[in-house]
């Protein structure tokens, strides 16, 4: 046999080896009755883990977990009058609140199915990442820094704010640089605290912070003179301003200049991408229903030809998003909750913030509300 020979016969038996290795290598062992049995290493940890880990975060454990209960437990604010506050007789409500109910409307098929976890800014995060909660709707801001060091996903941005500051009338302070020297009441835990020092600080205008956990503690001290300026989200501060003046306190006047973006929305734990979804959608549906011009009245007895509409609705029986949600999710949101906009007219409007012309407004109006098509 000539070398040449011998050395494609070395080949060829080489390949075979590493073709019988290859299928003998299987995750699982196979018995001595022919049956495979489940691999007992423990690979979930390294690199590529295992099939079953990645089947477990994308098969949406949270959803599951939801419906099990019967409930959505949404982390909330009981004391910012417009978005979350609770009443004498327990009753909470506010446009944050409402997101809530959304969310459990479209998940479970009931606006009503929520049960409220008041949290502290400094207690929300933490909160979400010990499962305590299953969504965060309370006025946080979606930043870089939480985005990726507080184990949380950011979905859709439902009020576009920004930081401002509020004086009484009486002061005649109209600018920053009037506040010099001044004592400013700020919430702990939170971007506006850091907003207040970064900005100032940049502009070589000293003050002094005067910092709360809770706004409950805040404006009576605020209102006591304890500090003579607050700083908050503009929308925060409008909802404050509407209510000292509205239980007879001194006028209260908000400086022109903002000193932040402040994007607020929901928020859920990192690693369950079909729950993530879930509360997505279910929160983008109230703004879809406003654009087709659906709302609390009409949705449910919807009889047009419109085709997107119709799928929206649930009336088209061959189509499935793969949201895990029930075709008719939508009808359920915008009947029991209504859509972005009678969720804003109802909670937001009475404390003097209009939305037209604001970049809460539907795209078409020239807003920031735009989401992807249902489809």
């Amino acid at each position: 046999m000539t070398i040449s020979k011998l050395l494609r016969l070395l080949s060829l038996l080489l390949a075979l080896t590493l073709v019988a290795s290859a299928c003998g290598s299987d995750s699982g062992d196979e018995s001595s009755d022919g049956t495979t049995e489940e691999g007992t290493d423990d690979t979930s940890g390294e690199e590529g883990g295992t099939g079953e880990e990645v089947e477990l975060t994308q098969g949406g454990s949270t959803l599951d977990a939801v419906r099990d209960r019967g409930t959505v437990v949404c982390g909330a604010n009981e004391s910012l009058p417009g978005f979350g506050i609770v009443d004498s007789a327990g009753e909470y409500s506010g446009f944050d609140i409402d997101f809530c109910k959304a969310v459990a409307a479209g998940v479970l098929g009931d606006a009503n199915a929520v049960e409220y976890r008041p949290l502290s800014a400094e207690a929300r995060f933490t909160a979400l990442q010990s499962g305590e909660i299953d969504v965060l709707i309370r006025n946080t801001t979606w930043t870089a820094t939480r985005d990726g060091g507080e184990g949380a996903t950011f979905l859709f941005t439902t009020f576009y704010d920004g930081q401002g500051m509020m004086v009484p009338a009486s002061s005649g302070f109209t600018t920053f640089e009037d506040l010099a020297d001044a004592s400013i009441c700020v919430q702990s835990g939170t971007t506006t605290e850091l907003n207040l020092t970064s900005v100032f600080n940049a502009r070589g205008i000293p003050f002094t912070p005067v910092v709360f956990a809770e706004n409950t503690e805040l404006q009576p001290a605020y209102v006591e003179g304890q500090c003579e300026a607050w700083t908050s989200d503009a929308s925060q501060l409008a909802a404050f301003k509407s209510s000292i003046e509205g239980e007879g306190g001194d006028e209260q006047f908000i400086m022109a200049e903002v000193m932040s973006k402040e994007p607020l929305g929901p928020v859920v734990a990192d690693g369950d991408s079909a729950w993530a979804q879930a509360v997505e959608w279910s929160v983008m549906a109230t703004v879809q229903a406003w654009e087709f011009g659906l709302d609390s009245s009409n949705v449910a007895s919807y009889s047009g030809d419109n085709p997107e509409i119709q799928r929206f609705v649930g009336q088209t029986t061959d189509f499935d998003a793969g949201l895990g949600l029930d075709p008719n999710f939508a009808v359920d949101i915008v009947s029991q909750v209504g859509n972005y906009k009678e969720i804003y007219d109802r909670n937001i409007v009475p404390i003097g913030l209009t939305l037209e012309g604001s970049p809460n407004d539907i795209w078409t109006n020239g807003g920031l509300m735009y989401v992807p098509p249902y489809r």
